[in-house]
C-alpha cells in the first residue's frame, strides 16, 4: 500500500526522509518542457509591478488566494533549504501537491507558480527574475514537466512515460516538477501507474496535480491519501476586476462587468473584456429564456446552443490541427522525390490515423468545455432570477441583463425558478457523464419552458 504523505527533509546527499504522520486534509496529453515543448502554451511572465521586498512574484497572478500562497511560500522556502544541505523540520515539504477549486479558482496558476517557486535561485522566494523563475512559468525549464490532456482522457502509456522520466535527477541540481493539469481525467491504468511513482518517490521529484475536488470521482483515495491538498476558493468579483485592471489595463467600469459575470472565472472574465466573439456567444445564451415559446423553439435553441458549442471549439484549433498534419507528413517525407518517397507516404496512413483520432478526441473535450461555459452563464440567469425572487441580499451576476431576469422574477414561482436552475446543472452532470449532449440540452431546454 507505500507509505502516507511521504514528506522532504534533508538527510545528508539530499536523500529524502519519511514523516509518519500523515498531512491532514485541507486521451491524450501534452507534455511540455523545455524549449521543444513550447507549441500552445504562451510564456506567461508575472508583471513586474506585482513585487514582493522590490521583486516581481511569482504568485502574483493568483488572485484571492492569499493562504493557499502563504502556505506555498512556506513550502518553497523550505524546499529551498533542502537544496542548500539544510536541516528542515518535518512535512515542511512533501513530494506530492494537490491543488483543488471550482473552475476559475487558479488550479494551474497556483501549480505553475509552486513549480517555478521551486526552481527559484533566490532562496525559494519565488522571484520572478531569476533564470529559474522566468523558464519555469514559460514552460521551458528542462527539469519542468507540464502534462495538459488534450483530448478526454490521460492513458497508461502516456503516465509510464512521465513517470519513468520523472525518476531521472534533476539537470539543474534542485527539483524535477512534474504539473498534471485536470488530473481528474486519469484513466484508472494511468492513476495506478502514478500511484506508484508518488508511493515511491525519487529523492529531488514533485508532483503537483490539478483537479476540481478531492472527491473519488476525480481524484483516486489512494493517491489523495499521499498528497498534501491545497485548497483553492472562487476569487471574488472585486479582486479579479482589480487584478483585470492592473495587469491587462482593462477600464474599471468594463473590468468591473466582466468579473461579475465571469463569475469570479479570472480566465473567462479577460476574454470578456476583450473578446466581443466570446460577449456574442453570451448574449446568446442569456437570450435562451425568452426563446423558449414552444416545442419547437426548445429544440431550435438546443440546436443552436450545440452548433456555437461546434463552432467555437472548431475556431480554437482549426490552424493548430492543420499545422500539425502538414508538420507530421513533412516529417514522414510528403513531397518527396526521391526514390521511396511515394512508398513511405503510403506507410505513414497509420500515424496520420493517430493523429487525426487524437484531434478528435480533442475537438470533443473543446466542444464540452464551450458547452459548459454556455451552461454556468444559463444558471447564473436563473440563480439571479431566485435572488431577486427572494429578494437575497447579494448581487445578481448578469448585470446587463437584469431588467430580464427582474421580469422572469415576477412571473415565475420560486419553485418553479428552482426547477429550471436545477435542469441547468442536471444538464451539466450528464454531458459529464457521457450523455450525447443534443439529448441533454434537448431535455434540458424542455425544462425550461414547462417550468
Amino acid at each position: 500500500m507505500g507509505l502516507p504523505n511521504r514528506t522532504i527533509a534533508n538527510p545528508p546527499q539530499g536523500r529524502s526522509a519519511c514523516n509518519p504522520r500523515p498531512f491532514p486534509a485541507s486521451g491524450e496529453v501534452t507534455e511540455r518542457a523545455g524549449p521543444a515543448g513550447r507549441r500552445g502554451w504562451p510564456a506567461k511572465m508575472s508583471d513586474p509591478r506585482n513585487t514582493i521586498r522590490g521583486v516581481s512574484d511569482v504568485f502574483a497572478d493568483l488572485v484571492g488566494q492569499d493562504e493557499p500562497v502563504e502556505t506555498l511560500r512556506r513550502a518553497a522556502a523550505a524546499a529551498a533549504r533542502v537544496v542548500a544541505g539544510d536541516e528542515v523540520a518535518a512535512g515542511a515539504m512533501t513530494h506530492a501537491w494537490i491543488f483543488t477549486g471550482p473552475p476559475g479558482s487558479g488550479r494551474s496558476v497556483a501549480a505553475r507558480a509552486f513549480a517555478a517557486a521551486l526552481e527559484c535561485e533566490r532562496a525559494g522566494i519565488g522571484c520572478g527574475e531569476c533564470h529559474g523563475c522566468h523558464t519555469a512559468l514559460g514552460a521551458t525549464h528542462a527539469d519542468v514537466r507540464f502534462v495538459v490532456p488534450e483530448g478526454l482522457s490521460i492513458g497508461v502509456n502516456d503516465m509510464r512515460a512521465l513517470v519513468l522520466r520523472a525518476a531521472s535527477a534533476p539537470s539543474g541540481g534542485r527539483w524535477q516538477v512534474v504539473v498534471i493539469e485536470d488530473a481528474d481525467r486519469l484513466t484508472e491504468q494511468a492513476g495506478n501507474a502514478l500511484l506508484k511513482a508518488i508511493e515511491e518517490p525519487p529523492p529531488r521529484t514533485v508532483f503537483l496535480l490539478c483537479t476540481p475536488s478531492t472527491h473519488p470521482d476525480d481524484i483516486s483515495v489512494t493517491i489523495r491519501s499521499r498528497c498534501r491538498v491545497v485548497a483553492l476558493r472562487q476569487p471574488p468579483a472585486s479582486a479579479v476586476a482589480e487584478v483585470l485592471t492592473r495587469r491587462d489595463g482593462v477600464a474599471p467600469d468594463v473590468a468591473a462587468w466582466a468579473a461579475a459575470a465571469a463569475q469570479g472565472h479570472v480566465g473567462r472574465a479577460k476574454r470578456l473584456s476583450r473578446d466581443t466573439e466570446a460577449r456574442g456567444r453570451r448574449e446568446a445564451v442569456l437570450a435562451v429564456p425568452r426563446r423558449l415559446t414552444g416545442v419547437g423553439a426548445c429544440y431550435e435553441a438546443a440546436s443552436a446552443l450545440i452548433k456555437s458549442a461546434e463552432a467555437e471549439a472548431a475556431e480554437s484549433f482549426a490552424e493548430s490541427d492543420a499545422a500539425e498534419r502538414v508538420a507530421l507528413e513533412q516529417a514522414l517525407g510528403a513531397g518527396g522525390t526521391g526514390r521511396g518517397a511515394a512508398g513511405a507516404m503510403r506507410g505513414a496512413a497509420g500515424q496520420i490515423k493517430e493523429l487525426e483520432k487524437r484531434q478528435k478526441s480533442r475537438a470533443t473535450r473543446s466542444k464540452r468545455d464551450a458547452l459548459d461555459r454556455a451552461l454556468v452563464d444559463l444558471a447564473g440567469f436563473y440563480r439571479d432570477v431566485l435572488v431577486t425572487t427572494m429578494r437575497a441580499p447579494v448581487s445578481v451576476v448578469h448585470t446587463d441583463v437584469a431588467a430580464q431576469s427582474g421580469a422572469a422574477a415576477g412571473k415565475w414561482t420560486a419553485e418553479s425558478t428552482l426547477r429550471r436552475l436545477e435542469a441547468v446543472l442536471a444538464c451539466r452532470d450528464a454531458i459529464d457523464q457521457n450523455v450525447k449532449p443534443d439529448i441533454a440540452v434537448e431535455a434540458m431546454m424542455l425544462t425550461l419552458w414547462r417550468g
